[in-house]
């Protein structure tokens, strides 16, 4: 009888101990595995975080060009700095000297295992249409252009708008009545800057003369230069130029001739990016104003989508006037008056609330121009 209660004494409590062992067990694994998901998910987010990448190629007007491309890179040098990165180190760029070099510098971008590659200006579209196919699982993102593809994000703005108002204000500083338009190469995309200018002017007034000429190039700061001496030999006061770092030539006359006589009134109009600082003289300032495209903006946008896992493949995105992506500058406040920012703001109104459908192509721009 002792026995027997003895054995069951020991049956208990080796039962209840292995019970104790399997909830220490169960205990330790559920443990164990909190920990690691914890750890695995803290190392997946420093691996969409930490690890992320992005890069840009330039065109033919490189980083530095005071216009779009330098616009993009600053962008980019932004978005690194706010998430702890440097150049070389999470963010870079690689400058095109020539078309040959647009598939060139993508491909070593792709080696170099960026998540997210940047063509900047509508050059770079075949390129970036070639290398995106051959590497469907890298993201690219072209600007100025539209490019079909999963892992391809087109960003486009409405840079006729922005030239419309342009042209509002060259309509309304002029004093010859006689305003120039200076582009870099003749194609669909400078013909918008061009479109909507001319129609900014006409809707002022139709009568003012607006001359266009094409440098065919957006890196030739002499041959720039010398159209704009030519157009202002002609007693064209105000010059609108979209021609990229050709623009440089531009500032370059306008400046010679307010050097030689301060009293002589001649303006440039700016692109892309505020270019103010370019028109600097002295205590003068030949830059009236600048329609201000915000590629800056739209590359950081897009480069924390792509880092948050929400990149838009196969989107196209389209910046204007209501987005605050095309705007005016008016840094020049001696040579913007109250009058020309006034009327500026009148036409932006009816462009935003539809009063006003701007051009963006030369046909367009002729039947805007026949039912005023």
């Amino acid at each position: 009888m002792v026995k027997s209660r003895l054995l069951m004494v020991l049956v208990f409590l080796l039962t209840f101990g292995m019970f104790l062992a399997a909830c220490g067990s169960s205990e330790e694994e559920a443990n164990g595995n909190s920990s690691g998901d914890e750890s695995g998910n803290e190392e997946a987010s420093g691996d969409a975080n930490g690890d992320f990448s992005v890069a840009m190629v330039t065109d033919v007007g490189g980083v530095d060009d005071k216009s779009f491309n330098q616009s993009a890179w600053e962008g980019l040098q932004a978005f690194g700095e706010e998430n702890g990165m440097s150049k070389g180190e999470g963010f870079d760029y690689a400058q095109s000297e020539s078309d040959a070099d647009y598939a060139t510098n993508l491909n070593r971008l792709v080696r170099q295992d960026y998540d997210l590659i940047y063509g900047i200006g509508y050059l770079l579209q075949p390129a970036i249409a070639e290398v995106a196919n051959q590497y469907p699982d890298t993201n690219f993102a072209l600007v100025d252009s539209v490019q079909e593809g999963d892992n391809i994000a087109s960003i486009v703005f409405k840079e006729h708008q922005g030239s419309f108002l342009a042209g509002v204000a060259a309509a309304n500083k002029t004093k010859t009545d006689k305003v120039g338009f200076i582009g870099g190469v003749d194609g669909s995309l400078i013909n918008k800057f061009e479109a909507g200018f001319v129609a900014g002017v006409k809707s002022v007034n139709p009568d003012i003369e607006v001359e266009v000429e094409y440098a065919e190039s957006f890196n030739d700061s002499q041959r720039g230069q010398a159209i704009a001496s030519n157009m202002y030999n002609k007693d064209i006061d105000v010059i609108y130029h979209a021609s990229g770092g050709t623009g440089n030539g531009v500032f370059a006359q306008a400046k010679d001739i307010k050097n030689s006589n301060p009293d002589e009134d001649v303006w440039v109009i700016g692109v892309d990016r505020d270019q103010h600082e370019e028109g600097q003289i002295g205590d003068s300032n030949v830059t009236l104003t600048s329609m201000v495209k915000r590629v800056d903006i739209a590359v950081q946008n897009v480069s924390k989508q792509a880092m948050d896992g929400e990149f838009p493949g196969g989107e196209v995105l389209e910046f204007g006037l209501a987005d605050d992506a095309i705007s005016i500058a008016r840094t020049n406040e001696e040579a913007m008056t109250e009058e020309i920012i006034s009327a500026v703001e009148e036409w932006k109104e009816k462009i935003i609330n539809g009063e006003v459908e701007v051009p963006s192509t030369r046909e367009e721009l002729q039947s805007f121009k026949d039912a005023l």
